[in-house]
């Protein structure tokens, strides 16, 4: 037996095991930069070690985004490396009919899936969230992947809401970002959804509680350490799958002191990786928080320029 002991067969992951949750790469003018998204795209499928990616997500500023911008973005990244890695469209809003559409458009520009968060700010009651997430899935034939993050949508999905909408054939998988162990326990113990954790400080304690893989806003900058852990953990070498854990623990810390979007495209500029500026109302790390930042990734391991 490995070192650590075993920790059991690994659960069907439908989307591959490492995603990225990837930023949208500006110009310095604030426009998409397709061109960075491409690159940036062979690098983290490439160099990362990434499975698949999630575009125009929270971390991909989603809200400050066109329906234009969000399919051409998906168009580039998918002729990029869509023949190597699961390309996912995040197409959650709170206008379910806008959200129906946007499923569709990604369904026509190639997606391999769907991210559907929780409608946010309007608070819907449990069984809006049903009716909501059923008509998504019905609108096109792709697998859904639901996006369960109540910190920032002011609603959390039951755990009775989980196990119904588990029984539609096309929701097949949740990102996790809930944080309650014991409520993605019960929904994992009784229906077949493949559970993504979606709050990197907790990725190893949720493949513990079975999860299937990772979508990582990290994974920009360690996507090929934490697919080593999962790696380790599925055979079940939990020691070393801990060791990175706990070596990646300062880039938790220093990703988590401002809001992810910030820090993901400071840290992009210290790689030389595609990232640029953020749109407001987000705001650009200043150069305190970029100077924390360098001394917290380096303390992680991250190789900087």
């Amino acid at each position: 037996m490995p070192a650590g002991g075993g920790a059991g067969a690994m659960p069907d992951a439908p989307f591959g095991r490492m995603l990225t949750a990837m930023v949208t790469p500006m110009t310095a003018d604030g426009a998409v930069d397709y061109q960075g998204a491409a690159s940036l795209a062979e690098y983290l499928v490439g160099d990362m070690r990434n499975d698949g990616l999630v575009l125009s997500g929270t971390t991909g500023e989603s809200p400050t985004t066109t329906d234009a911008e969000k399919d051409r973005l998906l168009r580039a990244v998918i002729e990029a490396v869509g023949e190597r890695a699961a390309v996912l469209a995040g197409v959650g809003t709170n206008d379910t009919a806008h959200t129906c559409e946007l499923a569709r458009q990604a369904e026509r520009a190639g997606a391999a899936g769907l991210l559907v968060v929780t409608p946010y700010y309007s608070k819907p009651p449990q069984t809006g969230l049903a009716a909501h997430f059923t008509r998504v899935a019905d609108a096109t034939g792709l697998p859904v992947m639901l996006y369960d993050i109540p910190g920032r949508t002011g609603t959390p999905i039951a755990t009775e809401t989980l196990v119904s909408l588990g029984s539609h054939p096309r929701i097949v998988a949740v990102k996790d970002a809930k944080g309650d162990a014991l409520a993605s326990s019960w929904v994992l113990a009784r229906t077949d959804l493949a559970y993504y954790c979606g709050d990197d400080p907790l990725n190893l304690p949720w493949l513990a509680i079975g999860a299937a893989g990772f979508v990582s806003v990290h994974g920009h900058l360690v996507g090929d350490r934490l697919h080593e852990m999962i790696d380790a953990y599925a055979a079940g070498d939990v020691r070393t799958a801990l060791a990175i854990h706990r070596e990646l623990l300062p880039v938790y810390t220093g990703m988590t002191r401002a809001q992810g979007v910030v820090t993901t495209k400071a840290a992009l500029a210290m790689l030389g990786r595609p990232g640029g500026p953020v749109r407001l109302p987000l705001a650009d790390a200043t150069p305190a928080q970029i100077e924390q930042l360098r001394e917290d990734l380096t303390a992680g391991g991250v190789k900087l320029r």
